[in-house]
C-alpha cells in the first residue's frame, strides 16, 4: 500500500519507514513533486498534522498523513510544545545581534536547557499527533488521528551522539539513558513517534 508522509524532514522519513517496515510504501512530499513550504500556523499540534495533510489532499487528490510532534515540559508551563521545532527563533537575538534559525536542534537545547536552569521539576514529555486524510472515491475522504506519548524528564546536560531535536537531553521513563543514548533502534519501538505510528498502522492494515 503506498501512501504520502506529508514532509520532507529526512530524519522522520527514515524513522516511520523504519517503524513500518515494508508493509508500506511511504512517499515522501518531494517524490509527489510537492516542494512548497506548507503552513503550519496552528496553535496545537492537531491542528497543525491536519494542516498539512489538507494541504496535500486539495493539491494532490490522495491519501495522505501528517505529523507535528512537541515536547512540553512541566516547569515552563507545557512549552515549548507547539513551537519546538523553532523554539530558538522565538527567544532574544543572540549576542552578535543575529536570531537563532528556526529549527536549529543546538539552540533549541541551548535555550531549552537554560529556561530550565537549576529547576528541580525536570518532568516532560514527547508527544505526536498523526492526522490522516483517507481518501475514498472521487469526492469523499474521512479524517482520523492517532496520537502517541512517552514521558520523562530532561536532563541537565547533553548525552548521546544518535537521533535529532531534543534527544540528547530527553531521558524517557524507566531508562537511564536519553533517546540519543538509546539509538534508533529501542527509540524507534518506544517513542511518541512510535506510539502514533503503530495507531496508523494498525488503521492502514484494515483497508489492505
Amino acid at each position: 500500500m503506498k501512501i504520502v508522509f506529508a514532509t520532507n524532514n529526512q530524519h522522520k522519513l527514515e524513522e516511520i519507514r523504519a517503524i513500518l517496515g515494508n508493509r508500506f510504501e511511504i512517499v515522501s512530499l518531494a517524490e509527489i513533486g510537492c516542494h512548497e513550504d506548507i503552513p503550519e500556523t496552528g496553535s496545537t499540534l492537531e491542528e497543525n498534522a491536519l494542516m498539512k495533510a489538507q494541504y496535500v489532499y486539495d493539491h494532490y487528490n490522495v491519501s495522505c498523513f501528517a505529523d507535528d510532534t512537541g515536547l512540553e515540559v512541566d516547569a515552563l508551563g507545557n512549552a515549548p510544545g507547539v513551537y519546538s521545532a523553532r523554539y530558538a527563533s522565538l527567544a532574544a537575538p543572540a549576542n552578535d545581534g543575529s536570531a537563532a534559525a528556526p529549527h536549529d536542534s543546538e539552540a533549541n537545547m541551548e535555550r531549552l536547557l537554560h529556561e530550565l536552569g537549576n529547576n528541580d521539576n525536570r518532568k516532560a514529555r514527547f508527544r505526536t499527533v498523526i492526522a490522516l486524510i483517507e481518501k475514498r472515491g472521487t469526492d469523499d475522504k474521512q479524517i482520523h488521528r492517532f496520537e502517541g506519548i512517552v514521558n520523562g524528564e530532561i536532563i541537565r546536560e547533553r548525552r548521546g551522539g544518535e537521533g535529532f531535536g531534543y534527544d540528547p537531553v530527553f531521558q524517557p521513563e524507566g531508562y537511564t539513558q536519553t533517546f540519543a543514548e538509546l539509538g534508533t533502534d529501542i527509540k524507534n519501538k518506544i517513542s511518541h513517534r512510535a506510539r502514533a505510528t503503530q495507531q496508523l498502522a494498525e488503521y492502514l492494515q484494515t483497508l489492505q
